[in-house]
């Protein structure tokens, strides 16, 4: 089993800058993928970055230029640096492992908030 927690959401003007953190423990080894989804209201939960074991990236094109996803190994953690921030930023923030060979994601957080103000 892998454990992920997320912190670091909050309540910021547009503009601002907020970081996620998504703390991770268990079995890790097996890990391929570690991703941020968001869901909002009345909205399908959507992928916003992921980061593959070779540290490849992938962003939505909604947050290209603006969010970054990086890993500290020495703390097991994977973080969101998210600049810029628009209202429709607004949104629970989940953090999501996939293991090698899954078709989907294994693991869940149990989300953070984030609303941007206008």
């Amino acid at each position: 089993q892998v454990q992920l927690v997320e912190s670091g959401g909050g309540l910021v003007e547009t503009g601002g800058s907020l970081r996620l953190s998504c703390a991770t423990s268990g079995r890790l080894f097996n890990v391929y993928v570690v991703a941020w989804h968001r869901q909002a209201p009345g909205q399908q939960r959507e992928l916003v970055a992921l980061r593959r074991r070779d540290e490849s990236t992938v962003y939505a094109d909604s947050v290209k230029g603006r969010f970054s996803i990086y890993r500290d190994a020495a703390k097991e953690t994977v973080y969101l640096q998210m600049n810029n921030l628009k209202p429709e930023d607004t949104a629970v923030y989940y953090c999501a492992a996939m293991d090698y060979g899954s078709n989907g994601y294994n693991y869940w957080g149990q989300g953070t908030q984030v609303t941007v103000s206008s």
